[in-house]
């Protein structure tokens, strides 16, 4: 049945509260890269490559979970992916071989994630919430992500601090099953409306034939290289360079923290301004500050407002990017069509989560991989400006969809 009409401060309530816990959870992991691999005795490349996994695999399932959800509703999607999570996290701490914990972190946690992430709740109170309003909504949904990580990832620390990552790993799995009932508040089936609509198939070659889709996709990939190097490999980079574990941890919440601010702001600004050159500017800010962390000397301070300014461009490429999509080839495909985008975003975040443990494993350093970061948001900053951001221009539908 379609969507039944909710109050605007419920549905964006639980769908910041579903984002704010999935996305939180998996923010932390990278803290758990190094106690883990010196207790099992692992390289750094056998946690990166998990997580490399995880982020494919979550990208891979997001243009079914979406299809799933613009067909028969986010809100059955939302609770089983987030019942696969917890049950992969869990299963991370039993994990006693490469195998396993590539099965557990990799694949269960990837493909809960695919159902439980905060695109398919966007997408749904984009559904939810009235035009005028979505823009807003796309904003602070994304925020919610972000106040996630920075709540979570410094609780993960100091449950690991206090409990060891055994039983931290239990507690995050039990705090991810809050979303299982947040999740009917997203339930139903977006409105089909009446008389001939466009069919899946033609959603797909309508974009497939789109220049600014596929250039939106490419960016998007840098998106997602830059995050998860930074998430996984950041913490131990820190420590290798003489700075305190917790360090690593009040890094990634200041992301998250700056990141609230940055994310919404760009929910806000996409309405006023020309999307894309907005993402322009943001890829290009980030090759900027990355340069700059590189070349500056080492300390906390050059850290913190490092993470700081990060934070302001970490997220705030989701909205405009998604608002896009939503532009160009309007609602009724959005979770699917976004769940596209969304893939060449985690294709990114395998690599630089992959290549990160490499690099680091081959020549004891993350440099390469963070001059390559620079290298690549000057080419996302290029690509973007072009995109006209209009919506397609369809001959009238008739006959019956095929």
């Amino acid at each position: 049945m379609p969507s039944v009409a909710r109050p605007v401060a419920v549905v964006v309530a639980a769908g910041c509260l579903i984002a704010l816990l999935t996305f939180g959870v998996r923010a932390g992991f990278g803290l758990f890269l190094g106690p883990m691999s010196a207790e099992m005795g692992w390289g750094r490349e056998t946690f990166a490559l998990a997580l490399a996994i995880q982020n494919l695999l979550w990208g891979l399932g997001q243009p079914f979970a979406g299809a799933l959800a613009d067909r028969y509703g986010a809100g059955r999607v939302l609770a089983g992916g987030a019942l696969l999570y917890a049950a992969g996290v869990a299963l991370m701490a039993e994990a006693s071989s490469p195998l396993v914990f590539n099965l557990s972190a990799g694949v269960m946690v990837g493909l809960g994630l695919s159902g439980a992430s905060f695109s398919v709740a966007l997408a749904a109170m984009t559904r939810m919430t009235p035009p005028s309003a979505r823009g807003w909504v796309l904003g602070i949904g994304t925020a919610a992500g972000s106040l996630g990580q920075f709540l979570m990832v410094p609780l993960g620390q100091a449950f690991l601090a206090a409990y060891g990552w055994h039983t931290a790993l239990f507690i995050l799995s039990a705090l991810i099953l809050l979303a299982v009932p947040l999740a009917g508040v997203l339930r139903g089936r977006p409105d089909m409306g009446t008389g001939r609509q466009q069919s899946l198939g033609e959603a797909l070659r309508e974009a497939g034939g789109h220049r600014g889709y596929w250039l939106l996709l490419a960016g998007f990939f840098v998106c997602g290289f830059h995050v998860a190097f930074i998430q996984v490999h950041m913490p131990a980079d820190l420590v290798d360079r003489g700075m305190a574990p917790t360090l690593g941890a009040w890094a990634l919440a200041t992301v998250g923290l700056f990141n609230v601010a940055g994310a919404y702001s760009a929910g806000l600004m996409g309405e006023r301004f020309r999307k894309t050159g907005l993402l322009t500017a943001i890829y290009a800010s980030r090759a900027v500050a990355i340069a700059a962390f590189v070349l500056l000397p080492l300390s906390p301070a050059t850290t913190l407002l490092f993470s700081a300014v990060m934070g302001l461009l970490w997220l705030s490429t989701v909205p405009l990017t998604s608002g896009a999509v939503a532009v160009i080839f309007g609602q009724r495909y959005l979770g699917m069509l976004f769940g596209i985008v969304f893939f060449s975003h985690q294709i990114g975040a395998f690599l630089g989560a992959w290549l990160g443990g490499v690099s680091y494993d081959l020549t004891g350093s993350y440099e390469s991989v963070w001059w390559l970061s620079v290298a690549l948001g000057v080419f996302a900053a290029l690509i973007n400006w072009p995109i006209k951001v209009q919506p397609v221009v369809r001959a009238p539908l008739t006959g019956v969809a095929g």
